[in-house]
């Protein structure tokens, strides 16, 4: 214990003993704290605190991007909880999305990342490039156009009659009945980005020495290592890979217009992204698209704030 500790514990115990004050931050060390983070506060604030506060703003008016905002109050919100039909099947595409392949990505790249990481460094190079490929490689989602085309000639309606499964071809995308599954199978395949990443290299900074310490208290197998070891050690990467999951299942978009067509039939394959879309950048309507926006906002932060409060429960205890 060095003097200042032994005066201030000194001064607990006996008040006739004179604290040591706290030593305060200079205001240049101040200063420059705000100035380092000042490029990335400027960008943030334009970039995302305007755009959020404008849509908010924008969502009370009726704005055509022709002639100035008239003011409406809460018609937009009347006309979408009330009025529109479509609006509740966009809405339920949407949290098909977001609680089907959120969850399955997510469990899907964790396993992924654990097994990748039992072999040896080249090996897993190749195979964490494999799996995280679709996510770089852009439009390369077409190919499922063509797994998934409507004619003899798409690849899985061959393989089917081929096998005698059906006896004439199906049309994966153009029917109401399949589109969606189509493009959650798509989402999904697509779905190995950051969070992927992030486990990856979570498991790389495990101390071996856990497992060590796990196996003389008596874990016995991987599984027991994977629950009492390697979860709770790797909890900021589990909800760094929770909140890239939910971000990108509700936010769904570029798939369904390359892969189902914009809009889908009967909007049996659209989310909320893409009603949004249609609104403001064919319709014109940028009110009601803004209107949409804050729902999708809203959502997303309620749904986002519940998971990782459930998840840091999990964790900690």
């Amino acid at each position: 214990m060095n003097e200042s500790e032994a005066i201030k514990t000194a001064g607990e115990k006996n008040p006739s003993v004179p604290k040591v004050p706290k030593k305060k931050k200079s205001h240049w060390e101040t200063r420059s704290s705000y100035l380092m983070m000042a490029p990335f506060l400027v960008l943030f604030t334009i970039f995302t605190i305007i755009p959020i506060l404008s849509s908010i703003a924008l969502s009370f008016t009726s704005f055509d991007m022709l002639q100035s905002p008239r003011f409406v109050g809460f018609s937009n919100y009347v006309r979408l909880l009330l009025d529109d039909q479509i609006f509740l099947q966009v809405l339920k595409n949407t949290l098909v999305f977001a609680f089907v392949t959120g969850p399955i990505s997510y469990v899907l790249s964790f396993l992924l990342a654990w097994m990748i990481n039992e072999y040896r460094p080249f090996a897993r190079s190749i195979w964490t490039l494999i799996f995280y490929a679709p996510t770089l490689a852009g439009n390369i989602f077409y190919i499922w156009t063509f797994i998934f085309s409507g004619d003899q000639y798409g690849f899985l309606n061959g393989w089917l009659l081929k096998l005698g499964f059906i006896k004439e071809s199906i049309d994966w995308i153009g029917n109401s009945d399949y589109v969606l599954g189509v493009l959650l199978t798509v989402q999904i395949w697509l779905s190995f980005g950051a969070g992927f990443l992030s486990f990856i290299a979570g498991f790389q900074g495990i101390d071996a020495s856990l497992y060590e310490a796990g196996r003389i208290d008596g874990i016995k197998n991987r599984w027991q290592e994977l629950w009492y070891i390697t979860i709770p050690s790797m909890a900021p990467q589990l909800m760094f890979g929770a909140v890239m999951q939910i971000a990108g299942s509700f936010g769904v978009s570029e798939v369904i217009k390359q892969v189902g067509g914009f809009p889908t039939r009967g909007y049996s394959g659209d989310t909320i992204g893409t009603y949004i879309i249609d609104y403001g950048t064919v319709r014109f309507e940028m009110g009601y698209a803004c209107t949409l926006s804050v729902v999708l906002f809203l959502i997303m932060i309620f749904t986002n704030s519940v998971i990782t409060k459930l998840l840091r429960k999990n964790l900690n205890d």
